[in-house]
């Protein structure tokens, strides 16, 4: 097998469909304030909710790491730390 892509062939993309803003917003309970909602609502927020068994589970542990109470690091510098590794990663969200 070649170490190189044979760009002859056309390229595959991924694609999932993701819930549109409004459906997301109408599954938020009553009240609910998004806590990253800057007058819409990121594509990455609403993709994680395209699967309904990770989708949870992730933004369940996302929560618990950005918003618990507890720990030794500020509200400030977990978002920091957030950026930091998604500049890293060159993702632009």
């Amino acid at each position: 097998m070649s170490a190189t892509r044979d760009d002859t062939r056309p390229g595959r993309e991924a694609w999932i469909a993701i819930p549109s803003e409004a459906e997301v917003r109408a599954q938020l309970p009553p009240g609910t304030v998004y806590p990253y909602d800057f007058g819409f609502l990121p594509a990455m927020g609403r993709l994680l909710r395209a699967h309904r068994r990770i989708g949870p589970a992730f933004l369940a542990l996302f929560r618990e790491i950005m918003w618990t109470p507890e720990g030794h690091l500020t509200r400030r510098e977990r978002e920091m730390i957030a950026a930091v590794a998604a500049a890293a990663q060159d993702c632009h969200y």
